[in-house]
């Protein structure tokens, strides 16, 4: 789906400070669907930053670079998307990396492909891994960037079936741009400028 490789990011010193973790599901047929979006963007992140997300720990592929010049992990659970919150939990107590620290990238049916929008923290908003996530960190204290992956064709389409469904070649070439506004904001929100970020992407 993308190929914009860079030179390989250098990592800062430390300890991490920052999560950056995508959601989806690990299995290879959802790998285009709109309920990947989250795995989907932080790939984009890697093609075009130049590292690759294949280290595995915490439940999770990950890789461990420095966005915004801060050292930031990148994580893709492999929980799946309804116990995305055990892999985040363990990273972030691992690292003690508190929930204002850690960004959530998810899809978001009640926006449209080609939108995002940012929250400096909120409800799960029905998101299942995000209230997983809210569940396990025992705070809906952490930052997100959501994804749209537009809403159910009609009414009576079953949500399951829409979420799990792929992207259209036309609405993949939507979502490159937001991946690479997601990637600003990420890097802005490390360096304290969450309002900036929403400024400049909220759709």
């Amino acid at each position: 789906m993308f190929n914009r490789f860079r030179k390989v990011p250098s990592v800062s010193a430390g300890k991490p400070e920052f999560l950056a973790v995508g959601l989806g599901n690990p299995d290879k047929k959802y790998s285009l669907t709109r309920h990947n979006s989250g795995f989907l963007c932080v790939d984009s992140f890697a093609e075009k930053e130049g590292f690759q997300i294949k280290k595995l720990k915490f439940k999770s592929l990950y890789a461990d670079v420095t966005l915004g010049g801060h050292r930031c992990l990148v994580m893709k659970p492999q929980t799946y998307m309804n116990n995305s919150g055990q892999a985040v939990k363990e990273c972030a107590d691992f690292y003690k990396i508190p929930p204002e620290n850690i960004i959530i990238i998810f899809d978001d049916i009640s926006l449209e492909v080609g939108k995002m929008r940012i929250k400096r923290k909120g409800s799960d908003g029905g998101h299942n891994g995000i209230k997983s996530i809210i569940y396990h960190l025992n705070s809906d204290n952490f930052p997100r960037i959501k994804i749209g992956v537009g809403s159910k064709p009609n009414p009576d389409y079953d949500l399951k079936d829409w979420v799990l469904s792929n992207f259209a070649s036309d609405e993949q070439k939507k979502l490159l741009e937001v991946f690479d506004h997601s990637l600003d904001a990420v890097k802005l929100i490390t360096d304290d400028k969450i309002d900036e970020a929403m400024n400049l992407y909220n759709s």
